[in-house]
């Protein structure tokens, strides 16, 4: 995928808070920060303190009067609103970003996000695509710029990377049928001579009821070797002294 991404902050009240999301932006390896009349003067102490290692994007932060300039290298934009707007502007949620950036994988896509106290106006949504709206308890919607920005680039780093989310496990060599069979067999013997299978009349439905448990297991030799003496372990008789 060739996309290229952008992120948009509008009106940021603190400069901790871009430092954030210039933070959260390198651990997911997006570089393009353009910031639209930060209410202080840029870059300041804090932005830089908590921004970590991400120095880099802070240095190369864009700064622009007014959104027009700051969206206008973009091809798609969308909007990042804590709230459903009565606005004719389609919705989105994550699972159709995905679909968005798989089918438009050439495109430059510019993430929007509004000011800390009251997010983005009906205005500057206006000029975006798309809303994007990160589902949240419906008690408490409101979230920091900078968890909103992480949460976006986590989810476009799993659109990017999708090899590294997909469950890898060592592959471990099922026992064949007979080992395990032969543990079941040796297993029987022993809770014979423990009167286990009482009444005799369900023996057969008791005897089914541990094949299914064991080999729905489907053990490795390793785990048949451990769990045979185990087995064993339990049919000693104590020595009394």
């Amino acid at each position: 995928m060739k996309n290229k991404f952008g992120f948009i902050l509008v009106n940021p009240q603190l400069g901790e808070n871009i430092g954030a999301c210039a933070r959260s932006m390198k651990n997911f390896n997006f570089k393009k920060l353009n910031i639209v009349s930060p209410k202080f003067a840029f870059p300041n102490h804090k932005t830089k303190v908590t921004s970590v290692g991400a120095y880099d994007i802070i240095d190369s932060a864009k700064v622009f009067k007014n959104i027009e300039e700051a969206i206008n290298e973009f091809d798609i934009v969308i909007s990042l609103s804590a709230r459903r707007r009565d606005i004719n502007k389609k919705h989105i949620s994550f699972e159709d970003l995905k679909n968005i950036l798989i089918k438009r994988a050439t495109a430059k896509f510019g993430f929007m996000f509004g000011p800390e106290s009251s997010g983005l106006t009906n205005k500057d949504i206006s000029l975006s695509n798309f809303i994007l709206q990160i589902p949240t308890s419906k008690n408490f919607k409101s979230l920091n710029l900078s968890h909103s920005v992480t949460i976006v680039c986590y989810e476009i780093f799993k659109v990017l990377n999708n090899k590294y989310f997909k469950k890898k496990g060592k592959s471990l060599k099922i026992s064949p049928k007979f080992k395990i069979m032969s543990l079941i067999k040796h297993l029987t013997k022993l809770l014979e001579t423990k009167d286990f299978f009482l009444p005799k009349e369900k023996k057969q439905s008791m005897l089914n009821n541990i094949n299914n448990l064991i080999h729905r297991l489907e053990p490795n030799d390793k785990e048949l070797r451990i769990l045979a003496s185990i087995i064993s372990s339990l049919n000693k008789k104590k020595d009394k002294r």
